[in-house]
C-alpha cells in the first residue's frame, strides 16, 4: 500500500478564535507534530539561545521580532520535523514569512477559523480573574455567584489587561491588518480552507472531516465520533 504523503499545514485563527482548542484536537486525533511560534519562542528564550537572546531584546524594546528572526526560528525547528506531519501555529504572520516558508517546503493546506470579531470580543472580555488564586470567571459560562466578587474568598475580581475591551479591540485590528495578506496570499494559491462559525464545538466537526480525507484517525478511544 502506497505511504500517504506527509501533510504540512498551518493554522491561523485571531486571538480568542479557539486555536488552541482546535489544535490540541487536531494533535490528538491525527497524531500531527504541533509547532507553535509563541512556544518556541519562549523555549528559546528560556534557554538562552542564541536567536532567544536577540528575539528578547526586541521585545524589551517593545518592539515587533523581525521576519528573518522569525524565520529562522521556524525553518530551522522545521528541518527537525521532515518525517513527520505537521500544523504550524502562529507563523506565518506575514507574507514575508510565507514567502520564505514556501521557498522551503510545499505547504498542503492553511486552516483558517472565521470566527466574528464580535464574538471574540465577547468571549474575551467576558473573562475576570481572581488574582491570588488564580481563579478564572467567564460572565456568560461560569459567572460568579456575586458579580465582581470571588465565590471563595469574597475579595474583588479584576479584569487582566489583555482582556479589556479596548485593548481586545486592538490585538483584533492588529491581527487583521498583518494577517489579512496572508490568508489573501494562501487564497490566490487555493490553499486556504476557512470554517466559519461562533462556537468551537460547531465548527470542529467540519474541520475533523476535511482532515480526515487527508489523514487517518489516530486515536484509540471512541474514533467514530468526532469531539
Amino acid at each position: 500500500m502506497a505511504v500517504p504523503p506527509l501533510l504540512r499545514a498551518v493554522i491561523m485563527g485571531p486571538p480568542g478564535s479557539g486555536k488552541g482548542t482546535v489544535s490540541a484536537r487536531i494533535i490528538k486525533h491525527f497524531g500531527v507534530k504541533h509547532l507553535s511560534s509563541g512556544d518556541l519562542l519562549r523555549d528559546n528564550m528560556q534557554k538562552k539561545t542564541e536567536v532567544g537572546i536577540l528575539a528578547k531584546s526586541y521585545i524589551d524594546q517593545g518592539q515587533l521580532i523581525p521576519d528573518h528572526i522569525m524565520t529562522q526560528l521556524m525553518l530551522n525547528e522545521i528541518k527537525s520535523l521532515d518525517q513527520h506531519n505537521w500544523l504550524l501555529d502562529g507563523f506565518p504572520r506575514t507574507v514575508a514569512q510565507a514567502e520564505a516558508l514556501n521557498k522551503e517546503c510545499h505547504i498542503d493546506t492553511v486552516i483558517d477559523l472565521d470566527v466574528p470579531f464580535e464574538t471574540i470580543k465577547c468571549r474575551l472580555t467576558a473573562r475576570w480573574i481572581h488574582p491570588a488564586s488564580g481563579r478564572v470567571y467567564n460572565l456568560e459560562f461560569s459567572p460568579p455567584k456575586v458579580q465582581g466578587i470571588d465565590d471563595i474568598t469574597g475579595e474583588p475580581l479584576v479584569q487582566r489587561d489583555d482582556d479589556k475591551p479596548e485593548t481586545v479591540s486592538k490585538r483584533l485590528q492588529a491581527y487583521d491588518a498583518q494577517t489579512k495578506p496572508v490568508l489573501e496570499y494562501y487564497r490566490k494559491k487555493g490553499l486556504l480552507k476557512s470554517f466559519s462559525g461562533t462556537e468551537t464545538n460547531k465548527i470542529w466537526p467540519h474541520i475533523y472531516a476535511f482532515l480526515q480525507t487527508k489523514l487517518p484517525d489516530v486515536s484509540q478511544k471512541d474514533a467514530a465520533k468526532p469531539r
